[in-house]
C-alpha cells in the first residue's frame, strides 16, 4: 500500500513540476482561480508543495518499514495533510478541480490512512 501512496503522490509532484515550468492548469488547482498558466506565486506554492508531498511520502514510508524509521507521529501528521488536501478538493469553487482532485486525494487519504493503521 505505501508503494501505491508514493506512486500517486510521484504523480501529484509531476502536476506540480508541471505548473512551476508553465503547464495551463490554473482552473484545475488552487481554487481554479487563474485561466492558464500559475502566476510566480502559485508556481511557488507548487514548489513548497512537491516539498511537503515528499516529506508525507517519506513519512508513510517510514511507517511502512521501507525507509529508515522517522518519529511514528511522523505518519500521523501526513494522514493529516492528506485529510485536509482531500477536503479542501472536495469543497474548491473549482468543478474541474472537484471533479479531478476530489477522488486522487481521496484515495491518496485513504491509502495513508490504512499505511498508518496496519
Amino acid at each position: 500500500m505505501s508503494y501505491i501512496y508514493c506512486m500517486l503522490i510521484l504523480g501529484v509532484i509531476g502536476f506540480q513540476i508541471a505548473l512551476i515550468i508553465g503547464a495551463p492548469w490554473g482552473r484545475i488547482t488552487q481554487g481554479g482561480q487563474v485561466e492558464g498558466p500559475l502566476p510566480r506565486s502559485g508556481r511557488i506554492v507548487a514548489a513548497i508543495s512537491i516539498v511537503l508531498l515528499a516529506g508525507m511520502a517519506l513519512a508513510i514510508l517510514s511507517t511502512s518499514g521501507h525507509w529508515p524509521q522517522w518519529p511514528s507521529w511522523t505518519g500521523w501528521v501526513a494522514v493529516a495533510i492528506n485529510a485536509i488536501m482531500m477536503v479542501l478538493n472536495w469543497i474548491t469553487p473549482s468543478s474541474a478541480e472537484r471533479t479531478l482532485w476530489g477522488p486522487i486525494t481521496t484515495a491518496i487519504f485513504a491509502l495513508a490512512l490504512t499505511v498508518q493503521l496496519s
